[in-house]
């Protein structure tokens, strides 16, 4: 991990964004502002590995139905 000055960062952008690539560029901007510099994977492949297919949400929104018709049977039964 590298640690430059934001002041740094505008004068080399190009340096620590290719730095980036491979390791984290810890930015400081005055005494308590810090942020971390790192590269994105591309942003349609990250979304890709979060994704879940058509049959896992069914299966949840059953689930759900399900929990939620329970709970309303239940409360029908402590009523009556």
């Amino acid at each position: 991990m590298v640690v430059i000055s934001s002041a740094e960062l505008r004068s080399n952008m190009k340096k620590y964004l290719d730095l980036a690539k491979s390791e984290q560029v810890l930015i400081q901007r005055g005494k308590n502002e810090t942020f971390v510099l790192t590269a994105q994977k591309n942003p349609v492949e990250y979304d890709l590995e979060r994704a879940i297919t058509v049959d896992e949400v069914l299966a949840k929104v059953r689930e759900g139905l399900t929990e939620m018709f329970e709970r309303k049977e239940a409360g029908k039964a402590k009523v009556g």
